[in-house]
């Protein structure tokens, strides 16, 4: 059985390249306001909007339009009408009604030589009019960014995910949000999104999160009120697997038919399924891999030992490092302290970095025989940050799987994934029907 090659795959870049200069790390950067009509977040509505995400390829003509414009513009009417296979009469009448909800802009500078007619006008998403807020909660830290409506990452910040009382600390993030939100003075907020752990009711917004002690918290209700905005709230690892199919260069790609599975791992443990372009999303909530078994002696929470989660989680991780001596025994010490001294050449280090991959090359390979999948995409630092354990993930993947074909390989965008996810959440309302979309943020 030969080994499968895991590398970033190349046919899934970031949707922030570096020559744009468009987007900051996800670290405590400054973010850049652009040019575009000013409107500040607006005063929390009566009754907060919340819009469960469509998490998929929508195949309506307005959305199908929008999206070969936000992948390919500046773009002329007939690509688009090439692209999606619709009528040029049909595609003139939705850009003209994207173009009459600012969600689009003509380039007349871009236009043929000697071409008459606004029809013959190449045509493009309006990136500098307005933004969405997208919020990563974490068991750690809480990521908020701001995206264009192309899905470009134009802003990041990362805070500590705050603890205690769970209205208080929704309240807390909400408010870092807003102040985040408030840098882009020229852009006028259209979304929020929220993606996080736990299990998510997303025509509620209700979220239960045992890592964070929330039981039924009102996530939906506390974000999208304080920012007021409409808001939709999405589980994690569905949202990351929504992200590969709506914010890769080529969203019509051939690759995006059949069946994925994407598997999760940093601090939480978790996969998602899709199917012909679309993410599975169970009215219970998302299934849980938490609980696996995985052979190790790691103490769980659930009072058994060996579960996946227990084993190989970032702070799982650290406390076996402090415990055998590889870290010192102290409070500060981090995921990153293991990462780095392995980078300097601790073997110890590096052989529980190697353990970990083994362990979750061959979690993927029994999931992967499970579900038969057409690709694996594996996503989260557990995978991104120390790439010297990559190939034994490979190859325990490859022993443990039994099936023939195995397509499998890391996101594309990298350390970024919870980023996207969050990003994603904020936009799938407007990838799914922009023109609705629209109305509900009440700009249109």
């Amino acid at each position: 059985m030969s080994v499968p090659t895991l590398s970033p795959s190349t046919s899934l870049p970031s949707r922030s390249p570096a020559p744009r200069r468009a987007a900051t790390t996800l670290t405590r950067g400054t973010a850049r306001a652009t040019v575009g009509r000013t409107r500040t977040l607006r005063p929390a509505a009566a009754q907060v909007r919340i819009v469960p995400p469509d998490l998929r390829i929508a195949d309506g003509t307005g959305a199908s339009v929008f999206r070969v414009a936000a992948n390919r513009g500046p773009v002329s009417r007939d690509l688009i009408a090439k692209v999606t296979g619709s009528s040029i009469a049909t595609v003139n009448r939705q850009v003209s009604a994207l173009l009459a909800a600012g969600l689009l802009r003509e380039r007349a500078d871009l236009a043929e030589s000697g071409a008459i007619g606004r029809p013959r006008v190449p045509v493009e998403v309006d990136h500098e009019r307005y933004l969405t807020i997208g919020i990563h909660i974490g068991a750690v830290t809480t990521g908020i960014v701001a995206s264009d409506l192309r899905g470009r990452i134009i802003g990041a910040v990362e805070v500590p995910t705050p603890s205690g009382d769970q209205d208080a600390a929704l309240a807390s993030i909400t408010a870092s949000a807003k102040a985040f939100a408030g840098r882009w003075h020229r852009r006028i907020p259209l979304w929020a999104g929220v993606a996080l752990g736990g299990r998510v009711d997303s025509t509620t917004g209700i979220v239960t999160h045992p890592r964070l002690g929330w039981t039924d918290a009102r996530v939906g209700t506390i974000v999208g009120g304080g920012l007021g905005l409409p808001v939709s709230v999405a589980a994690h690892v569905e949202a990351m697997a929504a992200s590969e199919l709506l914010l890769t260069p080529d969203r019509d790609a051939p690759e995006t038919k059949g069946t994925g599975l994407y598997f999760y791992a940093r601090e939480t443990a978790g996969v998602a399924i899709t199917f012909d372009g679309k993410v599975h999303t169970p009215t219970g909530g998302p299934g849980s891999v938490s609980h696996l078994p995985t052979g190790s002696s790691a103490p769980c929470s659930c009072g058994g030992t060996g579960c996946l989660e227990a084993t190989v989680s970032d702070q799982a991780l650290v406390r076996r490092a402090r415990a055998e001596g590889v870290l010192p025994d102290r409070d500060d010490v981090t995921i990153q302290s293991l990462y780095r001294l392995a980078r300097d050449g601790s073997e110890p280090a590096h052989a529980l970095l190697v353990e970990r991959a083994t362990v979750l090359g061959r979690t993927v390979g029994m999931l992967r025989d499970l579900f038969n999948p057409d690709r694996v995409i594996l996503g989260g630092q557990a995978f991104t940050e120390y790439p010297a354990a990559v190939p034994h993930v490979a190859k325990a993947f490859a022993k443990a799987t039994t099936l023939p074909r195995k397509d499998i390989r890391i996101t594309g965008f990298g350390n970024r994934v919870q980023a996207h996810a969050a990003g994603v959440v904020s936009l799938s309302s407007i990838y799914s029907d922009p023109l609705a979309a629209m109305k509900r943020a009440d700009v249109a």
